[in-house]
């Protein structure tokens, strides 16, 4: 375990989670194959999901690394934590359709409600008060966690790069499921996660992207997030 997992929970240490199966709902997008290519490349279990088996079964070819590709119905069913890095307009209606197979899955939730005009782009605030609180109302029978909000699609993706440089800030109500995701963001060279409060936080984390995009275009960066003194 590196010294900054041991500093943020300096009670306990984080859980193994290399056995674990991750699903990535999304996969073929941009911050879901990004995730997938990073955890993959770690030795994690990596399967990523699409509407069709085909396109994910694509896409996972492409990437290699063992990654297998599945509609996401069988993504959900047959992993052990399940990543929703989908577009906000169909966040509800790709979590409602997979209430049954995500039963009892710690579910993480990466998607940043954001809206754009010509002054850039601007957070959205979803009726159940974030993308992360509509999913745990969607998911009752789920262990859902906010985390990965803040990472660049584009470093994501580039083999070139051997670390990711940047804190996952995680969120949720169930401790060990927060753990969980902890340790599995400290499988990616360079990344930590730090625990950040409970879904009811989560709004002020996934409309925060809004500002790192505008950083983004000002310093033609790609630019993410370290926690000072933890």
């Amino acid at each position: 375990m590196s010294t900054h997992d041991s500093v943020t929970n300096p009670a306990h240490q984080l859980p193994d989670v290399s056995q674990l199966v991750v699903g990535v709902l999304g996969g073929t997008g941009d911050q879901g194959r990004g995730l997938a290519y990073r955890l993959a490349k770690a030795g994690q279990q990596v399967v990523i999901g699409s509407r069709t088996a085909e396109r994910a079964e694509a896409s996972a070819a492409e990437l290699g690394l063992g990654v297998r590709g599945a509609d996401n119905a069988t993504t959900a069913r047959e992993s052990d934590i399940v990543i929703v890095a989908v577009p906000w307009d169909g966040h509800a209606a790709t979590l409602s359709a997979l209430r049954e197979e995500l039963a009892g899955k710690i579910v993480v939730d990466c998607v940043n409600p954001l809206g754009f005009d010509k002054q850039g782009a601007y957070a959205l605030k979803p009726e159940e008060g974030s993308a992360a609180q509509q999913a745990a109302a969607l998911l009752p029978d789920s262990r859902v966690t906010a985390a990965f909000h803040h990472l660049s699609a584009v470093l994501l993706q580039d083999e070139s790069l051997a670390e990711i440089d940047t804190d996952v800030m995680v969120l949720g109500e169930d401790r060990e499921a927060t753990d969980t995701v902890q340790a599995l963001a400290a499988r990616i060279p360079g990344m930590r996660g730090v625990f950040a409060g409970r879904l009811r936080n989560a709004h002020q984390v996934e409309s925060l992207v809004a500002n790192l995009i505008s950083v983004n275009r000002r310093y033609k960066a790609h630019a993410g997030l370290r926690v000072t003194d933890v």
